[in-house]
């Protein structure tokens, strides 16, 4: 386990190490200067080199590649070129709205899926597998901005039982702010618990055919209890790849719904921080999401060797 856990942590290093090079080649070609966009049009060249100097966009690209990286390394994210504050503060603010946002989603994904998904396998061919997978596909193609807008129109404008955009803040009660995240979080649970459950059902139809499963229920055990004991574990792998993918989509890909909803999330900084050429920021936040992801890539290969011993002897 221990060799299988350095493995995993030595690619997360260079997983990290690549992703920083590419995000700062990725913005260095970014069209227009911020220092002369937030000038104007009739700033002159002097004042726009003295800001550039001011903001540290002067020198090479290997210089400010290596300053960047020595203070995300030491937890200074630099300073917002347009907020003028620095950026970990930006995160920190914004972070208290993206995280709950995408835990409320997962939460709710995984509530849906997983009984769904069981009962799909376990009436394949019937009717109730039918309506489930003709409502999964319906679940993955309704777009969930769409979805978002209908869900502010009926429950928000018609019922008024949640507000239609906007953050209290979580100094104003817990209640308000889930309250307040209710309704992106089942937009964007909808589509993710879809994909999901297909995906559970597809395991445990395979796992239904394997011979264990056929001498467990030999044994005088039910569907329901061979379903539960033996094959829902061996059926996890997959299940716990999706799992990850979504949690890291969730938090790093709502940008759309967080606009529908007018939240002051990470996505929509990084709207924000790229119309206004905000370089710092967008560098800074999309290096953030992305030591998310490889962190929650990693933990999900970690529980998939807590799932199946194998991967351990394998790794």
């Amino acid at each position: 386990m221990l060799r299988y856990l350095a493995i995993r942590l030595l690619s997360l290093a260079l997983s990290l190490v690549a992703a920083s090079v590419v995000i700062f080649a990725v913005v260095e070609v970014i069209p227009g200067d911020p220092a002369a966009y937030m000038l104007g049009l009739n700033a002159s060249p002097e004042a726009v080199a003295a800001l550039r100097g001011e903001l540290g966009l002067e020198g090479s690209p290997v210089t400010r590649y290596i300053s960047w990286t020595g203070g995300l390394l030491q937890g200074d994210f630099g300073q917002s070129y347009t907020y003028r504050v620095p950026v970990g503060e930006l995160i920190a603010q914004r972070i208290q709205v993206s995280l709950p946002l995408a835990a409320c989603a997962l939460a709710l994904t995984v509530l849906i899926a997983f009984p769904v998904g069981l009962i799909a396998a376990a009436r394949r061919g019937r009717a109730a597998d039918w309506g489930i997978m003709g409502a999964t596909q319906l679940g993955i193609a309704i777009p969930n901005f769409w979805f978002a807008m209908l869900l502010v129109l009926v429950f928000a404008v018609n019922l008024h039982w949640f507000p239609a955009g906007g953050f209290p803040g979580w100094e104003g009660g817990i209640a308000a702010g889930l309250k307040a995240l209710t309704l992106p979080a089942v937009a964007l649970a909808l589509p993710q618990a879809s994909i999901l459950a297909r995906v559970m059902r597809g395991s445990l139809i395979d796992i239904l055919h394997q011979d264990y499963i056929r001498t467990a229920r030999a044994k005088g055990l039910t569907r329901h209890q061979t379903l539960i004991r033996h094959a829902l574990r061996n059926g996890l792998i997959p299940v716990l790849t999706i799992i990850g993918l979504q949690f890291s989509f969730l938090l790093a890909g709502a940008i759309i719904i967080e606009n529908v909803f007018f939240l002051p999330g990470l996505g929509r900084l990084i709207f924000q921080a790229i119309t206004q050429r905000d370089l710092i920021v967008v560098e800074s936040v999309v290096m953030l999401l992305v030591f998310a992801v490889i962190v929650v890539n990693f933990m999900t290969d970690i529980a998939y060797a807590i799932a199946d011993p194998r991967l351990r002897r394998r790794g």
